[in-house]
């Protein structure tokens, strides 16, 4: 400030003196010293102002630090209710200005549940100690659950004001406030605080008339000024005989005014009912319990019952339910075995070890008796029962075959010479090669006569089979 008050010194000093004059009887003389003395005048000047300027640029930046204060307060400052909203306005204050929003800290209250600012501010200008500081109300809005007394601790709050070479921090003062049970009300017992409430619900049916199988949505409705949403209570949907209940999650949320500015909150619940019986069905009246801030009293809030008659409905086939299941499940909690049940429990887990051991030997057993099945099988195919039952299917094919014929005949060891078994082969060689063919006739008697021919062919084989091999050799095919 020295420096300042002799520079302002310096200055009216200089404009204390006359200005200089021009002699018109000299003209080249006063002219030049007229012309030297204004521009020595004004160079000197213009170097004070100069520093001048400077000098106050430096008191500025010298100045201090902008200042951040933090003040919290409640309200109401007196009197808290249980299931009631108390807010917790929080200033935010510097002499300067805010560059950025500030930096909020959270808050938790045990038995309470809190709301934080929603980013929405009240602009505020305050005076301490001589300084004019403006800033921003934030509020915390708390409603408590239990009757007891809850403490606000110190909250930090972090900012940069315009001009701060660094973030600035500050904190609150610790608060204290106690909550009351509304008169009416149990303790543990669920309150609802409001100004205005309001209670409604809407009935959807899926069909009319309804019938079994068909369902109806109930929808309550539940709106509350002056109440946090978090808080309004569950309305009670019961189970009704002869439905099947399904509620939806309910959707909760708060209400304002269009501007941002907290109203209230509104909470909706929905379910819907499958008839399963026919007849009249009844869904109960629902009735809320709730204290008016207003008029400081305890009210009561309801919808109405609702009923409807469903048909039968003889396409209708029911679902498989799993409510009643889980239920059972859930109240099942403890196993518990008889010594009956542990000695079934003992013999089950002996059967297994035993079947475990003699695994090897039942797997042996099972593969000896596929290899006698194979066995029997293949013995069957090879037989002559099986040659002499492919002779019909050959006898009736387009052209007609023997190869059955002379395989039964070689399975039945009595050669291939087909003559020897009675004139009705002869008959069939007779026609089959024969001068005058008439292979179809002779084929139909042949078919018409198989059992005639197979049992004589039994019976030659017995009577004329030789016991010993024939003197002249012959091929292995033509033995009998």
């Amino acid at each position: 400030m020295t420096c300042l008050n002799r520079l302002l010194n310096r200055a009216a000093a200089f404009a204390s003196k006359p200005a200089p004059t021009l002699d018109r009887v000299h003209l080249d003389d006063s002219v030049y010293c007229g012309s030297g003395l204004a521009r020595e005048g004004g160079r000197s000047f213009t170097k004070k102002y100069t520093a001048l300027l400077l000098c106050l640029i430096t008191t500025a930046t010298l100045a201090a630090e902008p200042e951040l204060r933090v003040q919290s307060h409640l309200q109401p400052a007196n009197s808290a209710m249980v299931g009631g909203i108390l807010e917790l306005q929080l200033d935010v204050l510097t002499d300067s200005w805010f560059t950025d929003a500030p930096a909020l800290p959270d808050l938790t209250l045990p038995g309470a549940l809190v709301l934080p600012p929603d980013g929405h501010a009240e602009h505020i200008n305050q005076t301490l100690d001589g300084k004019s500081f403006n800033g921003m109300r934030y509020s915390y809005r708390i409603t408590p659950n239990l009757a007891q007394g809850f403490d606000i601790p110190p909250l930090t709050v972090h900012a940069t004001p315009g001009q701060a070479t660094a973030e600035l921090s500050a904190q609150s003062q610790p608060l204290h406030f106690s909550a009351a049970q509304p008169p009416g009300f149990k303790p543990g017992e669920p309150v609802l605080v409001a100004q205005e409430l309001r209670f409604t619900q809407k009935v959807v049916n899926s069909a009319t008339p309804l019938k079994v199988g068909d369902s109806v949505t109930r929808q309550l409705t539940l709106q509350a000024d002056g109440a946090l949403a978090m808080s309004l209570p569950t309305p009670s949907l019961g189970d009704v005989s002869g439905l099947s209940c399904y509620p939806k999650s309910p959707q909760i949320s708060n209400l304002d005014d269009g501007r941002g500015n907290f109203n209230g909150g509104q909470r909706i619940d929905t379910a819907t009912y499958r008839i399963d019986t026919e007849g009249r069905h009844n869904l109960p009246a629902i009735e809320l319990k709730w204290w008016d801030a207003s008029s400081q009293q305890t009210r009561t809030a309801n919808v109405p019952a609702v009923t409807f008659d469903a048909v039968l409905n003889s396409a209708y086939r029911p679902v498989f339910s799993i409510t009643e299941d889980l239920k059972k499940l859930g109240q099942q909690s403890r196993l518990r075995l008889s010594g009956q049940g542990l000695i079934i429990v003992a013999l089950l887990l002996v059967l297994a070890l035993l079947g475990w051991f003699i695994r090897p030997l039942i797997q042996r057993v099972h593969l000896a008796a596929q290899a006698r099945r194979r066995a029997r099988h293949d013995a069957w195919l090879q037989s002559a029962d099986y040659a002499w039952r492919q002779i019909p299917a050959q006898l009736d094919g387009k052209p007609a075959q023997l190869s059955a014929l002379y395989l039964w005949a070689r399975r039945s060891r009595m050669g291939l010479k087909l003559n020897n078994f009675g004139p009705r082969l002869q008959a069939l060689l007779r026609a089959c090669y024969g001068r005058v063919p008439n292979e179809d006739q002779a084929l139909g008697q042949l078919k018409n006569s198989l059992a005639t021919l197979h049992s004589q062919a039994q019976r030659n084989t017995v009577s004329s089979t030789p016991a010993l091999r024939p003197l002249n050799p012959v091929y292995e095919k033509d033995l009998p």
